[in-house]
């Protein structure tokens, strides 16, 4: 699945217009290198995302195309 697909599938990132400026501004890392919005992402990668002065750090248990607000959070793991 594409990196900003995936973070608002799992509702990392409310918008896909909002993840892909974020990988556009360098300001997402997947394995600690700067990712683009189209790279794909398989379970076991690690996301750095860098919202101003906080960063947030989840490693991804699952990719599933669509699911339920509740069930959003089971696709990653925060570190």
């Amino acid at each position: 699945m594409r990196l900003d697909k995936y973070l608002k599938v799992s509702r990392l990132i409310k918008r896909r217009t909002v993840a892909n400026e974020a990988c556009d501004a360098g300001r997402v890392l997947v394995n600690d290198k700067v990712a683009k919005a189209s790279q794909e992402v398989k379970p076991g990668d690690i996301l750095e995302i860098h919202f101003g002065t906080r960063t947030v750090k989840a490693e991804i248990l699952q990719v599933t195309e669509t699911v339920r607000r509740e069930e959003a959070a089971e696709m990653f793991r925060y570190l």
